[in-house]
């Protein structure tokens, strides 16, 4: 198990390669779903500091809310409100350029302006959402979407 992060600068793409098989480490040999969600969760604002970045996990036709970094945050969603719920909805990742524009968007923080989710998928069924805001606008892109969907299929499931 890694203890300590090799925080890489240069482009994004370096980053997540880099980043990748630390959180393979992180996850090796542990198979407690909320460790894990919790240190993909501090690796990713340790690498990135990106405003708030987290997971709601799908408990009674809900989403809710799970490990995460940054400020407080809603604790439940509904099926296809805001944009974790409408990622869940559509099952498909959901990148947000300014949230201020997305129809039925959850305002669990004014700070944040773009966002990224991620649906966390077990046997073709979802099971959760990464979430990931940024006080940026259009802050993310197709690169964040090919590894942050890369990094939730490493998420052993029980």
């Amino acid at each position: 198990m890694a203890e300590d992060l090799n925080i890489q600068t240069g482009t994004k793409q370096e980053q997540y390669e880099s980043l990748i098989p630390q959180i393979e480490g992180l996850l090796h040999g542990e198979n407690n779903l909320v460790a894990n969600l919790a240190n993909i969760s501090a690796a990713l604002k340790q690498q990135f500091n990106w405003w708030w970045v987290g997971f709601y996990w799908v408990i009674d036709d809900e989403l809710v809310l799970g490990p995460f970094q940054g400020p407080v945050a809603c604790t439940r969603i509904k099926k296809s409100r805001g944009v974790c719920g409408g990622a869940w909805e559509q099952s498909k990742t959901l990148i947000v350029e300014d949230v201020e524009k997305f129809p039925g968007h959850i305002a669990c923080s004014s700070a944040s302006k773009s966002e990224i989710v991620v649906p966390v998928f077990n046997n073709g069924v979802i099971v959760g959402v990464l979430d990931v805001d940024s006080e940026h606008l259009a802050h993310y892109d197709e690169i964040d979407r090919l590894y942050l969907e890369k990094i939730v299929s490493l998420i052993p499931h029980p």
